[in-house]
């Protein structure tokens, strides 16, 4: 199966007729196992799950290649790319039965990753400044 047909238009998603959805929101910008899990968790009593994937201001990837990632979990019934005001059209017009919305906790992942990118940067940084003095 070509996970990518899971991947829905916004007019396509708000067209699901298929109760009941939970609604999951985040940017998933990085995937993490984190996610899985709570993906997985929401799913625990629906019969569909719907995952919106927001864009962020500063993006590791893409929207189209998070949707991506997102759609080949098989925990995943559909996925919809869409933009911060389309969110509420969206929960009034499929009336879920839950709504998750992961993006605070995204965005402290992405922080925590960028920190600890620098912290290991920083890190080398200062061994090789160490082996220049020994030098």
């Amino acid at each position: 199966m070509d996970t990518r047909s899971k991947i829905l238009t916004l007019a396509a998603a708000l067209e699901i007729g298929e109760r009941p959805i939970t609604i999951v929101i985040g940017t998933f910008d990085v995937l993490r196992a984190a996610h899985a899990r709570e993906l997985e968790e929401a799913r625990t009593g629906a019969a569909r799950l719907l995952v919106v994937v927001l864009p962020r201001a500063v993006e590791l990837l893409p929207q189209r290649a998070r949707a991506e990632l997102i759609a080949a979990l098989r925990v995943v019934d559909y996925v919809v790319p869409a933009g911060p005001n389309e969110v509420d059209a969206l929960i009034h017009a499929l009336a879920p039965t839950q709504v998750v919305r992961l993006e605070e906790a995204d965005e402290f992942r992405c922080r925590q990753l960028r920190e600890e990118i620098l912290g290991r940067q920083n890190h080398i940084d200062a061994g090789t400044l160490r082996k220049t003095r020994r030098k």
